[in-house]
């Protein structure tokens, strides 16, 4: 019988990747208040549960450092011009997580530096799960075709509540009431269902 994909995480041997979150796309990006607010739910969650963590900055002379919301001082933060996160440094730098398998991915722009991440990751046989509530584009039509292009490849798209869980496993868990205040409150709509 074929072996079955089936997104399962594992604390141990999983990365979060924060992708290009910077000051000059506050205007520009739907739902970014939103988008940086899950965000930092994960980033809080990959914190508590020290997690490796992978920050990215596109061409941050021109667009600014990752937004003041989001405290990456604990993390290297990679510069980049390319639009994927998997810049020659970022790849030496995960070659020393030990058994990376899986990264958690947010960030900027969807159709973009986070669809080209995910086909970048997929080819390198790593697991790679969306966060759809942590991820925006300019344009919601480019955004949800990139959601489709990514699971055809093979990604897994997901929520930052049901990742949290899934990192957690179990309500006996030592860390799940510290990542548990990160989920307390619902995430913010973020515009994936269009009109209510």
């Amino acid at each position: 019988m074929a072996s079955r994909r089936l997104g399962k995480i594992a604390l141990e041997n999983s990365a979060l990747f924060l992708c290009d979150m910077q000051e000059k796309f506050r205007p520009t990006i739907q739902y970014f208040p939103q988008i940086i607010n899950v965000a930092n739910r994960m980033l809080n969650a990959a914190n508590t549960l020290e997690m490796p963590v992978v920050v990215t900055e596109q061409y941050p002379k021109g667009l600014g450092p990752t937004v003041s919301e989001l405290d990456v001082s604990q993390h290297k933060v990679f510069p980049k011009t390319c639009f994927s996160m998997l810049i020659p440094e970022v790849e030496e730098h995960i070659k020393k997580i030990r058994d990376l398998k899986s990264v958690i991915l947010c960030g900027i722009e969807t159709q973009a530096c986070i669809q080209q991440t995910t086909l970048d990751l997929l080819e390198r046989n790593y697991e790679v799960h969306v966060i759809v509530d942590a991820c925006s584009s300019r344009s919601m039509v480019d955004r949800m075709f990139a959601f489709d292009r990514m699971k055809d490849a093979g990604a897994f798209l997901t929520t930052s509540e049901s990742m949290m869980l899934a990192l957690t496993k179990d309500a006996a868990s030592p860390k799940f009431k510290q990542v548990q205040k990160f989920i307390r409150d619902s995430a913010p709509d973020s515009g994936l269902l269009g009109e209510k």
